[in-house]
């Protein structure tokens, strides 16, 4: 119960950090980190799917790579699914998540 308190608390914080960190910059090098896909991971998913991609209220993604494709997973970053919204990661950024998490089979 307190794992979940304090994951919900988290993903507030992050959503609420995330949107006032807009800044207005919309160049290509804002769709492209120097992060790894494993920091990125932990940034812009672990609030909801959980920090070891199965303890978050979101499905578990630790055996994503055997349902669905890279480019399948990369669809599901840009666009959203259910009640993920579109455009979390966009660019270079899903593809790099979207190959890492491929390999999680």
């Amino acid at each position: 119960m307190r794992k979940k308190f304090y994951g919900v608390i988290v993903g507030l914080l992050v959503l609420i950090l995330a949107a006032c960190g807009g800044g207005g910059n919309d160049s290509s090098d804002a769709n492209k980190s120097n992060l790894t896909p494993e920091q990125l991971y932990m940034q812009s998913c672990s609030s909801c799917h959980g920090t070891d991609m199965r303890e978050g209220y979101a499905p578990d993604l630790d055996k994503i790579g055997s349902k669905y494709t890279s480019e399948e997973i990369e669809e599901i970053i840009l666009n959203g699914v259910g009640s993920m919204p579109k455009g979390i990661l966009k660019g270079e950024d899903a593809k790099k998540v979207a190959d890492w998490l491929a390999t999680y089979k």
